[in-house]
């Protein structure tokens, strides 16, 4: 049985405790890893390391930044089909997304911010000759970054990169549900002799390892569940540390009569199901205007029937597995809760059962529900998987107001030819980032993050470079020889 290792001042090193946590495939059902146990003394020789290795890093010259996050970048190409195969089989998430999106993300991050940080700006205010203020952007120190198990080593690195290219150091705490391409990520750095120290990456559960990561780092960076985001941002608070949380969503999809509706079915039925719904971006309450209401059901629900779930390395398989058993029960709970208030399958709804090698796996058919209100649980809670609502609605107002409806605030998709419309309603509707015609069409420059219980904070291009830096203002006072 395979150990994974903490990675800590440049080597591979087991737990202090010698214990481990199982590690097993959505895929198939099989126990095939051991992750270790990390306890605060992991975390305690990680934040150590990092701290010695900032006194160089963190004054180091933006080219020698540079130059290592791109020779990082160019590791990870080097090792993509790796980390595909890798990524695929720990998450349950199918191979082609993997290639398609995930690992081609990775090393992108890295290249992204190391350009990025070339550029980063600082500014100059002149008081009329008398005085010069200038600031300066220098780091903070050690960055703690907690990356979820939907996009594992994708939404890793869009910490890690930012943070180091502006001259932090980091200690990781990726989940310990899929933690395996974070150890071939950490491979990929000793193996290019990446500097020691700069990057430590520790495995273990979030009340442990994770709590520690939050009590000793200097600045926190952590992506994840609303409820685990109110601990990390309490246990911040205390030292007033700077926390950046992104959290959950309930996101609408809004569907007005005038759209193009075959590119909107598509879209939207992307929207609902990728990663098997278990992504935070995922539409998963869709507002259908009442006039196209029955004609948008039915075709969406074709549509969704012909969605193929199944092995995550034949390519023809639109969904894989759910990320764990626990989560799978999890879902298919809420799915039995909505029946009882009144909804109704039309699509999907149980487990499924594969046969062969893959029995084991953790695997559940696309899901529509409709007869529900938006008050209800299945419409408030966040559910994270392959089930969707569908609502219809009567006009703009009553739109806004059911979009509305929810602590979360995360994104959206309207979907209209009226562009006059869609400014109205995108100004209207509380959410950090909203697609008009379109889902997860993504910039790395913009902004990303949400409002009310989705988060605190933004990443992405100078939001993130702010984020891992202090703004520090320097006043010159010029004296007058007259």
């Amino acid at each position: 049985m395979e150990k994974i290792c903490n990675y800590i001042n440049g080597c591979l090193v087991a737990p202090k405790s010698g214990e481990y946590i199982k590690n097993i495939s959505p895929v198939d059902g099989v126990h095939y890893s051991l992750i270790p146990n990390s306890t605060e003394d992991d975390v305690d020789s990680a934040v150590e390391a990092a701290k010695k290795a900032f006194v160089n890093w963190g004054s180091s010259s933006k080219k020698v930044r540079f130059n290592w996050l791109m020779k990082l970048a160019d590791a990870i190409d080097d090792c993509s089909e790796e980390l595909i195969i890798a990524e695929s089989y720990d998450n349950g998430k199918p191979e082609w997304l993997a290639r398609k999106v995930d690992i081609p993300r990775c090393s992108e991050n890295f290249r992204f911010f190391a350009t990025a940080m070339l550029h980063h700006k600082t500014s100059a205010f002149d008081m009329d000759g008398e005085a010069l203020n200038y600031t300066l952007n220098p780091p903070i120190g050690v960055a703690g970054c907690i990356s979820p198990w939907n996009l594992p080593l994708y939404l890793l690195t869009w910490k890690i990169a930012p943070a180091i290219a502006v001259g932090n150091t980091v200690v990781a705490k990726p989940s310990e549900i899929t933690p395996y391409t974070a150890y071939l990520f950490s491979k990929i750095c000793q193996k290019i002799n990446f500097p020691k120290g700069v990057i430590n990456i520790i495995h273990g559960y979030g009340d442990t390892a994770g709590d520690a990561v939050v009590r000793k780092c200097d600045i926190i960076s952590f992506t994840g569940g609303t409820k685990t985001g109110r601990v990390v941002a309490a246990s911040a608070a205390k030292s007033f540390k700077k926390c950046s949380l992104e959290l959950g969503g309930k996101n609408p999809s809004i569907v007005f009569k005038d759209c193009d509706f075959e590119k909107t079915i598509k879209t939207v039925l992307r929207s609902a199901f990728t990663n098997q719904g278990q992504v935070c971006l995922c539409g998963s309450r869709i507002f259908v205007e009442k006039d196209i209401y029955d004609k948008f059901i039915r075709s969406f629900v074709e549509k969704a029937k012909e969605l193929k779930v199944g092995d995550p390395k034949i390519k023809h398989n639109d969904l894989g597995a759910i990320v764990s058993e626990a989560h799978l029960k999890n879902i298919i709970e809420h799915v039995d809760n909505a029946l009882k208030k009144g909804a109704k399958i039309v699509c999907g709804g149980k487990r499924l059962k594969l046969t062969g090698k893959l029995c084991g796996g953790f695997y559940m058919s696309p899901t529509v529900l409709l007869n529900t209100k938006n008050s209800d649980p299945i419409n408030q809670e966040e559910v994270f998987g392959p089930v969707v609502t569908i609502i219809s609605f009567n006009n703009e107002r009553e739109l806004v107001e059911l979009s509305n409806q929810t602590k979360y605030g995360l994104s959206a998709s309207i979907f209209t030819n009226d562009v006059s419309k869609a400014h109205r309603l995108a100004a209207k509707i509380d959410s950090g980032l909203i697609w008009i015609n379109s889902w997860l069409l993504r910039d790395l420059r913009i902004p990303f993050g949400g409002m009310k219980s989705s988060g605190i904070g933004r990443e992405g291009g100078n939001e993130s470079l702010n984020f891992f830096t202090e703004t520090k203002n320097i006043c010159v006072k010029i004296e007058n020889k007259d």
